[in-house]
């Protein structure tokens, strides 16, 4: 039905090569509907109108890709850290699939010479190789199955291009993870500037303190004023995470002011030891 646009595309992308050989040297495997991993291809800036209207381009496989990419890097976690708490796995899966991560990958798979897209778009600004990453999972799961597409996310992404371990230690976002904590919790959290100074090379350096409720957890000290605040809610973290005693000060003071008992394991949805050493 499309086989004539797509070759059109063909024409664009491959200069002269033969597909199938492209793709082989890509997947691994011959695809069984070439036509599919053309339209991953296919950015919606250089969408190709159908014989029945539609306009087509790789939007749909890249909400399909999406999922499925989830779905199996799960797995893949979850059988790789047999121990861990499930706040810490959905923050190392996150940190696995986010846009510039893949667009990296798909930069190094060699996605940016296939991708076809309006020569007035800047590929720069977007994350365009990444999304067609995720539009290529798409078309190898309609293409070959479940197994096949679990099969190329590990050997190919994952054991190629991510150390689980390493990016599971990345630093995350300690100042946004200790706000959304404290606000499900219904407890009070500030960050305050204690001072700002200029050290001996002249570069100003800022100290903040992060406090919940009654009680300073952290303080922070960096070069700008959002490195400060990171490194004292860092600090705040780990010490919820791990300080036992203070642990219970919080209960009772999140029992004192909500009026609701405290469960006891509402510091493990924090970011996980691995993160704060």
């Amino acid at each position: 039905m499309l086989r004539h646009l797509y070759k059109k595309i063909r024409l664009l992308k491959y200069k002269g090569k033969e597909p199938y050989s492209s793709l082989y040297k890509l997947l691994g495997f011959y695809p069984n509907d070439v036509s599919i991993f053309e339209q991953a291809f296919l950015h919606k800036s250089s969408s190709i109108e159908a014989d029945d209207g539609r306009w087509v381009n790789n939007e749909r496989l890249e909400f399909l890709g999406d999922a499925i990419l989830d779905a199996i890097v799960a797995d893949i976690l979850y059988k790789h850290f047999r121990n861990k708490r499930e706040g810490f796995l959905t923050n190392t899966r996150s940190k696995i699939v986010q846009r510039e991560n893949l667009n990296q990958i798909a930069v190094k798979l060699g996605l940016h010479k296939m991708v076809v897209f309006s020569a007035k778009l800047s590929s720069h600004n977007n994350h365009l190789y990444g999304n067609a990453l995720e539009a290529l999972i798409g078309a190898i799961y309609l293409d070959q199955g479940y197994r096949k597409c679990f099969k190329f996310i590990k050997e190919v992404i994952i054991e190629q291009y991510i150390n689980i371990d390493s990016i599971a230690r990345k630093e995350v976002n300690f100042k946004s993870s200790l706000i959304e904590w404290s606000q499900k919790n219904k407890l009070e959290v500030s960050f305050d500037l204690i001072e700002s100074f200029i050290d001996n090379e002249g570069n100003p350096v800022f100290q903040t303190s992060v406090t919940l409720s009654e009680y300073q957890i952290g303080v922070g000290i960096g070069y700008s004023k959002k490195e400060s605040q990171q490194n004292a809610a860092k600090m705040a973290v780990k010490k919820l995470r791990v300080d036992k005693e203070f642990q219970q000060k919080v209960s009772e003071l999140k029992s004192r002011q909500s009026g609701e008992t405290a469960e006891g394991n509402e510091f493990e949805e924090l970011p996980d030891d691995a993160n704060l050493e």
